[in-house]
């Protein structure tokens, strides 16, 4: 027999002889740290991309904002002397239209022609009102007879109740006939008067004595009576002597008063200068200038002073003001008046109005509204309001005020 221990089956070796992979323990843990880290990684990439939308949302509303230069006031210094401007008118002046209808036959009187009170501007020819004045005259001619007769009956009338020929009540029929055809005539003697006053206005006149500045009457053309748009056919303006009407400051008023004289001089006529007083003054501050309106009078005897000129009036007043100056490209003008923009803290704008107390061309002085220190937005764009974020450039001061007496606008 077959020795057991030396044929038996061989047994299949155990688990632990077996080579193997990895554990699972393993795996999971390899897996959860890929997951933490392609996690990390996501949330890094989330992380940039946010980041980096900040920054161009950034960088974008940066771009938005509009840059502007802004100024810094200074103090105003004191001036001798206030110059302002002013509009030259004539001492009297006329616009002439017509009184009837008609065409303009003639006209006997150009621009530049000096004349006198009554000479005559122009002819007109109104066929209408010559043709109705002849009927009113026949009409007014009928009237009269008849009223001659009336008057002739009441008479007889009257002789024959004194002799007891008629009654009192015919007597007085006749009567009230003849007051009857006296009121008659009247009436028609009223339309021929009329007629002949319209008839008078187809010669058209000087009111006064001065110069043509204008004329617009021209040989043929229809002219319509009442036409409040037509132009006038002539202007006639008394220019012997001149009133100058100037803006005068609130903070000036109080010294420009009646009897002030005044220097005025024209672009015209450089280094010469024309005597005037204030004559007087409205009283009363405009609210939309802040200005007083006063008239200046002055002679005239050589015709230099034209109406309508651009004037400069030299006020020998003190003219030393407190406030600051800013470069006239820095006011905002608006409907509701002369305005600023003065940029914060927080880059924000605030829209103020100002007062100005004078205006020097290239710079004004500003009595209200503006103090120094403040960041004034030079040349502000007209859409421009309060709240609005902007990006100013550094700041530059404002430009000085010229020595010489300035000029208010």
């Amino acid at each position: 027999m077959l020795d057991p221990q030396m044929h038996h089956t061989p047994e299949a070796p155990m688990d632990n002889d077996i080579p193997t992979g990895p554990s699972s323990r393993t795996l999971k843990r390899v897996g959860i740290g890929a997951a933490i880290v392609a996690l990390a990684v996501v949330g890094v990439g989330t992380a940039t991309r946010i980041q980096a939308t900040r920054d161009l949302k950034t960088v974008s509303e940066d771009a938005a904002l509009p840059t502007v230069a802004v100024v810094i006031p200074q103090t105003a210094a004191g001036e001798g002397g206030l110059t302002l401007p002013g509009t030259a008118q004539a001492w009297n002046s006329a616009a002439i239209n017509a009184r009837t209808n008609g065409y303009v036959s003639k006209w006997l009187a150009d621009i530049g022609d000096h004349v006198k009170a009554g000479q005559p501007l122009a002819i007109l020819d109104a066929p209408e009102i010559d043709q109705q004045l002849a009927q009113a005259k026949a009409d007014y001619q009928t009237a009269v007879a008849n009223q001659r007769l009336a008057a002739t009956t009441a008479k007889r009338w009257s002789a024959m109740l004194a002799k007891d020929a008629v009654s009192q009540q015919e007597v007085d029929e006749k009567a009230g006939d003849l007051a009857a055809k006296t009121a008659l005539a009247n009436a028609a003697l009223a339309q021929v008067r009329e007629l002949q006053a319209q008839h008078g206005f187809t010669q058209l006149a000087a009111p006064f004595a001065g110069v043509v500045t204008s004329r617009s009457a021209q040989i043929g053309a229809l002219v319509v009576a009442g036409n409040a748009a037509a132009q006038p056919l002539f202007t006639v303006s008394d220019v012997h002597k001149m009133r100058v009407y100037v803006r005068v400051p609130q903070i000036y008023s109080a010294q420009v008063n009646p009897g002030v004289t005044v220097q005025l001089s024209l672009p015209e006529f450089p280094g010469r200068t024309f005597p005037g007083t204030v004559s007087r003054s409205a009283g009363a501050v405009d609210a939309q200038s802040g200005a007083v309106l006063v008239e200046v009078q002055a002679d005239n005897n050589d015709g230099a002073l034209k109406p309508g000129a651009f004037v400069q009036a030299h006020f020998d007043v003190d003219a030393t003001l407190k406030g600051v100056t800013l470069p006239g490209s820095a006011v905002l003008y608006t409907d509701k008046g002369p305005s600023v923009a003065v940029v914060g803290a927080d880059n924000r704008v605030t829209v103020r109005p100002i007062t100005i107390a004078r205006d020097q061309g290239k710079a004004v002085i500003v009595s209200v509204g503006v103090n120094l220190g403040d960041h004034v937005v030079d040349s502000p764009p007209d859409s421009i309001r309060t709240g609005d974020r902007v990006q100013p450039q550094a700041a530059d001061a404002a430009p000085a005020a010229p020595a010489k007496a300035a000029t208010h606008g």
